[in-house]
């Protein structure tokens, strides 16, 4: 990766990759704020202001903007998460000043229309009542509310009808105001770029943000609660359910090599001990993964199954227990060696893509403030022995740290108890 940074006078960081070899540029606005930073009472103001901004601009309607992109043969979105929002194009190189013009447009010049507002209310809204339709998704919500019961990650990102119908025009832009800083955006650009050149542009058209630093977050602390059990009865076809390892670390962590491994040991993909067993071996599953969460002080390693109603219990218990036999002894050479070439296989598949370098470098700048290049990830992935991942599972994976989160028809308070002795099985 060819990388540059720099720091405007007024605190916009400034990140591109360049890629002489490609016709094309993606480009991201980053602010750092994400469900996270939001109390209770505007649950889900990030990701309404994520979608009010591409309801109009100052000189552009909606249709311009999507116009102006598409009509590039590009494209344009957003993704609010806990602790992030960007804001990014994907457009041949040719048209990156014009791209660009429409993205900080957005990013800066926003009018938050009232009657806008109110409509894209009632499509979140909409949104929320979907993805409470889905099974799979509802279980993963009452699974972070079990996790970091009452703090904002335990929220869905998209808030709750409840306090949607509460967010004014007025608090939208407080927030904007509050969060939108030049302190705390970083600007990514990966393709076919000249850094001087991007410079240049984000110094023209970044206009109108403040220039406070941003509020901080509420940290997690082990005064946080965790609730072991969260369980819904629903007529479904599946029992969904959704296990959780709070971990005392995050991304800052070093042991997060170690972790990746970890995960992609005991269920990433098709080759991991959960796919093979639960799957391949009993055929209890046809849908279970593990996947890894990482927040800047916190994060959660979690597993994802559906399982026929008659064999919830042992399906658990094979889950639960082959999660347990990773810190009973080390995982085998041959194991760690496949984990460490998907790994870093992954990266170099991923540098391909102008979008993946352009969330690597954005994500790395807004979290790190400097960019850790692959070369160091490979390097440290490299460096992890058996003996860490079996010292790392033998430190987090603990029925103290664990939450399970279903969903069945015709659960009971006695099948509810069971499920809470199954736990113990990490002990």
């Amino acid at each position: 990766m060819n990388i540059q940074t720099s720091i405007l006078k007024n605190g916009i960081r400034i990140v591109t990759s360049t890629i002489p070899h490609v016709e094309s540029v993606t480009m991201g606005i980053w602010t750092g704020v994400g469900s996270r930073y939001e109390p209770r009472q505007v649950s889900g103001i990030s990701h309404l202001i994520e979608h009010m901004l591409f309801k109009g601009t100052k000189t552009r309607s909606s249709k311009d903007i999507s116009r102006e992109i598409e009509g590039k043969g590009g494209d344009i979105n957003a993704i609010t998460q806990e602790e992030t929002t960007c804001y990014y194009a994907r457009v041949p190189a040719e048209h990156i000043e014009s791209s660009f013009d429409v993205l900080s447009d957005i990013y800066c010049n926003s009018v938050i229309d009232e009657k806008e507002l109110e409509k894209e209310r009632k499509v979140i809204i909409e949104e929320i009542m979907m993805y409470r339709d889905q099974p799979s998704y509802l279980v993963e919500e009452m699974l972070a509310s079990a996790l970091w019961h009452r703090h904002p990650l335990s929220r869905p990102i998209t808030g709750t009808p409840e306090t949607l119908r509460n967010l004014s025009r007025d608090i939208l832009l407080d927030f904007i105001k509050t969060h939108y800083t030049t302190h705390n955006t970083c600007i990514a650009f990966a393709g076919k770029v000249e850094h001087n050149k991007c410079v240049e542009m984000v110094k023209d058209k970044i206009q109108n943000c403040t220039e406070n630093p941003p509020p901080p977050f509420k940290k997690i602390t082990n005064n946080i609660k965790q609730i072991p059990l969260s369980w819904k009865t629903k007529e479904v076809e599946q029992t969904h359910i959704a296990l959780g390892i709070r971990l005392p670390f995050g991304y800052h962590d070093p042991q997060k090599y170690a972790l990746k491994l970890l995960n992609v040991i005991l269920g990433e993909n098709m080759s991991s001990r959960l796919f093979t067993t639960v799957r391949e071996k009993y055929g209890l599953a046809y849908s279970i993964q593990s996947s890894l969460h990482l927040f800047n002080e916190t994060g959660v390693l979690e597993i994802n199954a559906g399982l026929d109603h008659n064999q919830t219990f042992k399906g658990l218990q094979l889950i639960l227990s082959e999660t347990g036999k990773i810190k009973q002894r080390p995982v085998s050479s041959r194991e760690l060696k496949l984990a460490k070439d998907y790994v870093i296989g992954s990266i170099k598949l991923g540098l391909e893509s102008t979008s993946y370098q352009m969330l690597w470098i954005g994500e790395n700048m807004s979290f790190f403030n400097r960019v850790i290049m692959p070369e160091e990830i490979i390097s440290q992935i490299n460096a992890v022995t058996q003996d860490d991942i079996q010292s790392l599972a033998r430190r987090i994976i603990k029925n103290t740290q664990t939450s399970l989160a279903i969903i069945a028809p015709d659960l009971t308070r006695s099948d509810a108890d069971k499920l809470r002795k199954f736990l113990q099985i990490l002990n």
